[in-house]
């Protein structure tokens, strides 16, 4: 892909990735807090941990969804969200001592599983996703997400 390719690649998803650090922003402090003590209170994970959109059937789950791989690697390519998501996903492992329901309840232990599983897709992903799946969920990814993104 040339650098104006590029470029384009990334304007395509601008404001959507906005959106997400946007909402990143007004929680931020807390979902550090809250994954440092390894106990999930608040609610964000839609846009901290997103999924594909198919998966979900709220309006949150609808609007913070991540539409296929090409907006999963446009995710990982924006500085900030990078960068973000590496950090809280760090921040889970380091609790290792618990189960992945443990730190973010049912529901959202199996949003964790769908997300990592998207983000471990994307060519040249960091190790962490793929490192929360083995780690919590015997290293078996999301079924689903599997597939729509094969």
């Amino acid at each position: 892909m040339t650098d104006q390719e590029d470029d384009l690649f990334e304007d395509d998803f601008a404001e959507e990735l906005e959106m997400f650090v946007e909402a990143q922003d007004t929680v931020w402090p807390e979902v550090l807090s809250e994954l440092k003590a390894g106990k999930k209170t608040g609610h964000w994970m839609w846009f901290v941990f997103p999924q594909l959109a198919e998966l979900g059937q709220s309006h949150m789950a609808q609007l913070y969804g991540i539409e296929d791989l090409s907006e999963a690697k446009a995710y990982l390519e924006h500085e900030v969200l990078r960068a973000r998501l590496i950090e809280v996903s760090e921040l889970v492992l380091s609790h290792q001592d618990k189960t992945a329901m443990e730190i973010l309840g049912q529901t959202d232990a199996k949003k964790l599983c769908s997300s990592m599983t998207l983000f471990a897709a994307v060519p040249g992903a960091p190790d962490v996703f793929a490192t929360i799946l083995a780690t919590f969920y015997a290293a078996e990814p999301c079924d689903v997400t599997l597939q729509s993104v094969s």
